[in-house]
């Protein structure tokens, strides 16, 4: 009889996706899951039961979110308010009759808006990747026989099987073990595989790591086998859990996406309002109302920036050019900039911060303590007695525990591929081995393996037997001798010790030695450090011994202690992060003490700073959490949902988030936070589609080069959004003052579109590159509610507008002595090169443009002389000159112009020496 609150495949939103709703299944016992799941704990499923379940509950596959298509990008990038005006101008000169203007403008916006959809057409792929880690066959039991199905068919009460290399096909409920080992890395951030046990009931509600009794979809079988009843498929297991984390993050705008809204609609507004104002001051003054309207339209024109969205977007994607080469891939456009915002990164621990790759870093008999050196999984290091490196093969009790850590294990290290095939803490002492020259079948064919015990989590132990000659000088001669070997739990293989090794040979080993010894052990787990004890016992009991009686009497030989270590440039880069005013926070699902040695060892955390559990971050309310979190930079034993909180209290906390990892459990976060970075080496699908940068190296320094580049784009952008809207200033008051004089309007809308998109646009693509100023990542973060604009820069470019006007003004005054037609063609040759100029006050807001190189930015030179040629092209071609109503000009006349144009720059060089000289006194 199935209980009441029993209710298959209802994941608590009424979605039928093949699971049952019921909570707890880890604390459960066998029957009791196999009663409630209707199914044999020998036979399995029937067929045809197993077809009704799945024509119930749905295939186990995750659920796929539809993207948007590309008409809604395409409208997306419509509804920018700049956009919407310049498309209500062009409608206007339409209207108007002004045909080419109109062309024009529709031409700008055609080239916004492909930029923007070309970069927006790499659609997520969050949740088939996640569907992608899902084992497409799996083993199972139905009616009494062993099956191989799709394991898409796989529904609630199948009896699956699963061995060492087995990706877990969903999530399910043990019921038979035997030394079954489970790599859930991708879910809990903990690289040790977790030991499982059927038998384990739990009594009270535990954290996903902790369930002993339960696998779960998208992890991996290291090492034994054992079988499963499916309790959840689809997206009622943990990883469709995720999925659902990742479907219900909404998308968030960055930093400089409401920048630039913010200042689209200022600027959009200044023009609606100037120009409104102008046509009614028109009309009062007895202007025509074609003329009048025609007016307004030039100063629309020439209040929006035209090529800003395309510029920006132009810099943001050769901002990403540039970072794809030093290996950080952005996968969305505008979160480039958001690094250079990045006032925390959230890191996990495991494969991001360390090298996930378990080594051994001490190795401790009852005579020495040895360090060993070396990094990752290379065969290279040293072993260290007091600081002096020492060879192993003169070191007999070295020697031996290195052997006994290789010949009693099941792990296979390939160097040239760097890579280990099977457990990764067996891994690591045969990789300590090959650091003294022992290769793993080298000693099993010196030592050949003759019988095991295998790994049981009641006896926490492993044993082999071998024959040879292993240990001639501490345990004497014998080629034909027969040794147990043993490695296991500390306290459990101590205690079946009745002597040990010293350097001469066999000690007793009293009772103040075994609690000297279990000290030794306290003390290196105290270090965060993974200890294992080794063993041996010559000449053991020959046939089928039963397990306790062959591991009765062993001498001890010594413990060795690993751990998954730092990346070497992870502290460098953390400590660069914090010179630039940047938090670094770990964020890990392993155990409180290890992450605080590796904190510690990265200059994370102090003796006495505070860590942060998941079960104390459970019973915080969002204000409390939001209070801890600016204190807190470790968190430990967290969950994926504990995660996506953390980022919500900083963000709460007006924090700039970047948040990296590499497993399925990093996915929510990395969606969550402003900006996403996963590991492309190492890291899973999942992370790398929910992330906005992948690094390709997976190397923490990457982050910091990114977040340089961040800061150097906002910068650039500040220089070219500078440019271009003192550029746009001065024609509004060029035009305005004209109106306010009664002067004829110096130039026509189709010049203004010129200037905007020929002269002014190359200048400031180029500005957009320039090479970063030296004090960059000295500077503190940008802060996430500084505008495109501070006092100073408003400042700045109402001088520099006003003198961009006044120079167009004079040469306009100038050419009315004669006819209003070079009037209008002095005012335009005038303000087109005079912009061009005024580029190079742009290099720098403080520094003189002598101090930081006239040709430094080579981009910048040939933008000039580029613009200026096109430009000039305008006034010498016969055909051009009728579309631009220009009219050829004398040398006289150009030589005033050329004059007129380099003030701007006298201008600036002027301003700065003022400003430096004020900060001088002010510091004095």
């Amino acid at each position: 009889m199935v209980p009441a609150d029993v209710s298959y495949g209802l994941d608590g939103m009424g979605n039928n996706n093949g699971g049952i709703a019921m909570p707890a299944w880890y604390q459960r016992n066998i029957a009791e899951t196999a009663a409630d799941l209707k199914t044999d704990l020998v036979a399995g499923l029937s067929q045809a039961d197993a077809v009704a379940r799945l024509e119930k509950y749905g295939p186990n596959e995750l659920q796929e979110q539809p993207g948007p298509t590309v008409w809604q990008k395409i409208l997306a990038q419509l509804k920018d308010f700049l956009i919407l005006l310049l498309l209500g101008a062009a409608v206007i000169s339409l209207f108007l009759g002004e045909t080419s203007d109109a062309v024009v403008i529709f031409l700008v916006v055609f080239l916004n808006t492909f930029l923007g959809v070309m970069q927006e057409l790499k659609a997520e792929k969050a949740l088939s990747a996640l569907a992608e880690l899902t084992a497409p066959l799996a083993k199972v039991y139905r009616d009494g026989q062993t099956r191989e199905v799709d394991a898409r068919e796989l529904v609630p009460g199948d009896l699956v099987l699963l061995e060492a290399g087995d990706f877990v096909p969903a999530d399910a409920r043990l019921v038979k073990t035997e030394s079954l080992q489970v790599n859930e890395a991708a879910l809990t951030g903990e690289s040790v595989p977790v030991a499982k046990e059927a038998e384990f009931t739990a009594a009270e509600e535990l954290p996903l790591g902790d369930q002993k009794n339960m696998v779960f979809k998208g992890t991996m079988v290291t090492f034994g086998r054992g079988r499963a009843l499916v309790t959840g498929t689809g997206m009622n297991t943990e990883l469709g859990r995720i999925a659902g984390l990742l479907q219900g993050g909404p998308e968030e705008k960055t930093p400089l996406q409401k920048r630039l809204d913010s200042f689209g609609k200022q600027v959009g507004l200044l023009a609606v309002g100037i120009c409104l104002f102008i046509f009614l001051v028109g009309l009062l003054r007895g202007n025509r109302f074609y003329e009048m309207f025609l007016v307004a339209v030039s100063l629309a024109v020439a209040a929006i920036p035209e090529g800003l969205p395309a510029i920006i977007t132009i810099v943001l994607a050769l901002g990403v050019q540039r970072m794809a080469g030093q290996k950080a891939i952005i996968r969305r456009l505008p979160a480039v900039e958001t690094l250079g915002s990045a006032t925390v990164i959230c890191s996990d621990k495991t494969g991001t911060l360390t090298q996930n790759a378990m080594t051994v870093r001490r190795i401790v008999t009852s005579a020495v303590d040895y360090e060993v050196t070396g990094e990752g999984l290379k065969a290279e290091g040293e072993f260290r007695r007091d600081g002096t490196a020492v060879a192993a093969s003169e070191q007999p009790l070295l020697d031996l525990i290195l052997k006994i850590g290789v010949l009693c294990n099941d792990a296979e290290f390939l160097p040239a591929e760097a890579k280990i095939v099977g457990d990764p803490t067996e891994g690591a002492l045969v990789v300590a081995a090959a650091k003294a020259g022992w290769a793993r079948s080298e000693l099993l064919t010196t030592y050949p393996r003759l019988g095991e015990y295998p790994f049981d989590s009641v006896r926490k132990r492993m044993s082999t037997v071998h024959q040879g000659n292993l240990a001639p000088r501490l345990l004497g001669e014998g080629a034909d001798r027969r040794w147990l070997l043993v490695k296991g739990a500390p306290d459990l293989v101590l205690e079946q010790c009745q002597g040990c090794l010293g350097e001469d040979g066999p000690e007793e080993l009293t009772a103040a030695r075994k609690a000297e010894l279990l000290q030794v052990n306290h003390q290196l787990a105290t270090e965060a450090l993974r200890v294992l004890a080794f063993a041996i016992r010559p000449d053991p009991p020959s046939g089928s011994t039963p397990v306790e009686e062959a591991e009765k009497d062993l001498t001890f030989v010594g413990f060795m202690g690993m751990i998954d270590p730092p990346r070497p440039e992870a502290k460098a880069a953390i400590r660069v992060c914090q010179e630039a005013g940047i938090v670094v926070k770990m964020i890990t699902g392993d155990h409180r003490d290890t992450a605080v040695a590796i904190a510690r060892q990265l200059g994370l955390a102090g003796p006495e700073d505070p860590v942060l559990v998941g079960a104390e971050l459970e019973t915080l309310d969002g204000d409390e959490l939001a209070k801890q979190v600016a204190k807190v930079n470790v968190f430990a034993r967290v969950a994926p949902e504990h995660k996506v909180r953390i980022v919500d209290a900083l963000k709460q906390n007006g924090a700039i988030v970047a948040m990296t990892g590499d497993g399925v459990n990093d996915a929510p976060a990395l969606k969550k936070a402003d900006i996403g970075a996963a590991m492309g080496q190492t890291g899973t699908d999942v992370a790398k589609e929910a992330a906005d940068m992948v690094l390709a190296d997976d190397n923490f320094a990457t982050i910091v080069r990114a977040v340089q580049e961040g800061r150097v784009i906002f910068e650039n952008i500040k220089k070219t959004v500078y440019f271009l809207l003192s550029c746009n200033l001065g024609e509004i008051i060029t035009i305005f003052t004209a109106i306010l004089l009664g002067w004829p309007v110096p130039l026509y809308p189709i010049q203004i579109l010129w200037v905007n998109l020929v002269t002014d646009s190359l200048p400031a693509l180029a500005l957009g590159v320039d090479p970063p100023e030296g004090d960059i990542m000295k500077r503190p973060p940008i802060h996430p509610e500084q505008g495109i604009f501070d006092q100073k820069a408003r400042r700045l470019l109402i001088v520099f507008g006003l003198f961009i006007a006044g120079v167009t003004l004079t040469a306009f005054r100038l050419g009315l002595r004669e006819t209003v037609a070079k009037a209008e063609t002095m005012a335009f040759a005038t303000l087109g090169l005079c912009q061009l100029v005024h580029a190079y006050n742009f290099r720098s807001l403080t520094a003189s443009l002598w101090r930081r190189g006239v040709f430094q930015n080579q981009q910048l030179s040939w933008a000039f002389v580029g613009s200026a040629l096109m430009h000039l092209v305008v006034f010498f071609t016969p055909w051009l000159r009728g579309i631009f109503r220009t009219e050829l000009l004398p040398l006289t006349d150009w030589l005033l112009i050329f004059g007129l144009v380099l003030t701007p720059l006298l201008l600036g060089e002027l301003l700065k020496l003022v400003v430096k000289e004020r900060a001088s006194t002010a510091v004095s």
